[in-house]
């Protein structure tokens, strides 16, 4: 069975499926139960549209120990095909260098142990297009990559930074353009496509909701746009200060666009929403949101979701979002929150759009846009996927995702930082990953976010930070990503009371399984790019990271009682 975002197929007790990422495929593989006696793991061999076969590797081995003290060169010398060194999962993600159209096809092969050496069972095929997904042609979802502190980053770009120093708004960002492009990925892409078309016609007008704003290509783009601009830029402390960059942006957009289109202000707390509205003779027809600022930060450091809805139902109720506060005599929009557009979600049902809700804070009561989202989490079924800035916000959305690797039955899965009360001090990212036990921790595995920066041991490349603050960013929560009615929850909200009943946001509801799916494959990617990374922290030369040499890697993944057997059968539905 296949489609456009995912496949299964099984041969002779070997299951396979495939679930389609932001160009990447998500796999999942299980044998029957007599078939796991002498499993070895799974060989993947991969043939991309127009090009020859050739077996996924493995960064494991049987025989090369991984451990703290590897470098990077010497991780990267044992990388081997996987039908030598099988992955010893029942789930593995392969990422795309270059996307192309066309078919990937993937011949997954069980792989057992034969004396000293391997051979193979059963072999299934399927494929899928990992292209951009057109998700019904007028809703579009990309992704940045998150990646600047990291040996990937380093072994591409050394020890170039992200922009000129010390920090200023407008400086040649032509030496940076590469960077930009990978690190910001199709987010990036989805935004300056979206600015593009504002500009090439004189028709369309702009009004924008922006908080952090550095960026400045984006700051070019708007200056561009003159009068046809409406710009509203959160006024909090924290870009008010003597070092923040914000204020210059106001100074230069009313030189380009007019005083009297350039508001400021910070609701109860912070003008937290970054959206675009997009207007065509004075009529709305798109908007872009999502959880990135327009920033250098929210672009190419943090993770974060964008989406565009190319729908005029849609982008008018953003419209009315703005006006609200725009319109508002008194600083701060105090009105807002008692105002009908924040007065609860407006479920959108178009014949080209699957079933979109959308809410606008602040609200008088956070329940009112919380309390769908944790009804959604209680009346999970198969599984909650997310990743999310912070657990420690406050509510009960957040409290329920910080228990449910503990006391739930379902298979839980995510991401979050912690930063000091300060935010001037990391202290790491969490990842929540299935448990039953009561003794699991309540806030999954840390993996803090350090980077290579001083006395860096050779032969290690010097990593950069982006800075300091957040590097999860994103908002989002997928339940049952492959089940029959999947949800997700996204937006620029926190996803806190005390942010819906403070802060300028909006938050989304979309009922589909294909965007489910894109958002349930980039919250695994997330927690596997953090979770090796703690794998490697805390791999030493008496426990390294190396293959198992007999079956008992398996053998939770048969044990009902363990949710890796969830897990098993979770992701080959």
């Amino acid at each position: 069975m296949s489609n456009l975002y995912h496949a299964t197929a099984s041969q002779d007790g070997l299951t396979v499926a495939a679930y389609r990422g932001d160009g990447s495929a998500l796999l999942g593989f299980s044998v029957d139960e007599h078939g796991a006696q002498g499993l070895a793991g799974f060989a993947i061999q991969l043939t991309a549209p127009s090009q020859q076969p050739v077996w996924l590797k493995n960064r494991l081995n049987f025989s090369d120990a991984i451990t703290q003290a590897t470098t990077p060169q010497e991780r990267q010398g044992i990388w081997t095909d996987s039908n030598q060194a099988p992955f010893q999962r029942f789930r593995w993600q392969h990422f795309v260098p270059q996307v192309v159209d066309g078919d990937y096809v993937y011949d997954v092969t069980a792989m057992y142990f034969s004396g000293s050496g391997l051979k193979p069972g059963s072999t299934a095929s399927l494929s899928l297009p990992l292209s951009s997904p057109s998700l019904g042609g007028n809703v579009q979802i990309g992704f940045t990559r998150s990646y600047v502190s990291s040996q990937a980053y380093a072994e591409k770009f050394g020890e170039k930074p992200l922009r000129q120093m010390p920090k200023t708004l407008q400086f040649s960002t032509g030496p940076y353009a590469e960077q930009y492009e990978f690190l910001g990925y199709t987010a990036r892409k989805m935004i300056f496509q979206f600015l593009n078309e504002c500009l090439q016609d004189d028709q369309i007008s702009l009004d924008v909701f922006a908080y952090d704003f550095d960026e400045p290509d984006i700051l070019a783009c708007l200056q561009k746009m003159g009068s046809r601009l409406r710009f509203y830029l959160d006024d909090a402390p924290l870009h008010t200060a003597s070092t923040a960059l914000e204020p210059q942006a106001k100074k230069l957009l009313a030189q380009s666009a007019g005083e009297t289109h350039v508001k400021t202000g910070h609701f109860r707390r912070f003008a937290h929403n970054k959206v675009f509205i997009q207007k065509k003779g004075g009529k709305t027809v798109k908007v872009l949101t999502g959880s990135a600022n327009f920033s250098i930060r929210g672009l190419y450091v943090q993770a974060n979701n964008v989406l565009v809805f190319t729908n005029p139902q849609m982008a008018g109720l953003y419209q009315q979002a703005f006006d609200q506060a725009w319109n508002d005599p008194k600083p701060n929009a105090p009105g807002f929150a008692a105002s009908p557009v924040a007065g609860g979600w407006f479920d959108v049902a178009c014949q080209d759009l699957p079933p979109i809700s959308f809410c606008f804070s602040p609200h008088k009561d956070g329940n009112v846009s919380l309390s769908r989202v944790l009804d959604a989490l209680n009346a999970a079924r198969s599984s909650v996927m997310f990743a999310i800035m912070e657990l420690g916000g406050g509510g009960d959305v957040l409290s329920k995702l910080s228990s449910m690797a503990t006391q739930s039955q379902l298979f839980s899965y995510g991401v979050t930082q912690h930063l000091s009360a300060d935010m001037q001090k990391d202290l790491g990212v969490s990842v929540h990953g299935p448990s039953r036990s009561s003794q699991a921790a309540p806030h999954g595995v840390l993996v803090p976010f350090a980077y290579l920066h001083k006395q860096v041991p050779q032969p290690f490349r010097q990593e950069i930070s982006g800075g300091q603050g957040q590097v999860i960013h994103n908002k989002f929560i997928v339940v049952d990503f492959n089940d029959s009615n999947p949800v997700v929850f996204t937006g620029s909200s926190n996803l806190a009371d005390g942010g819906e009943e403070c802060n300028g946001d909006n938050l989304i509801e979309i009922r589909d399984p294909q965007i489910a799916t894109l958002y349930g494959v980039e919250a695994a990617r997330l927690v596997e790019h953090f979770g090796f990374r703690a794998a490697m922290q805390g791999a030493t030369a008496k426990a390294p990271l190396r293959l198992d040499t007999t079956d008992g890697w398996c053998r939770p993944y048969y044990d009902s009682n363990s949710l890796r057997y969830t897990e098993r059968l979770l992701f080959v539905k």
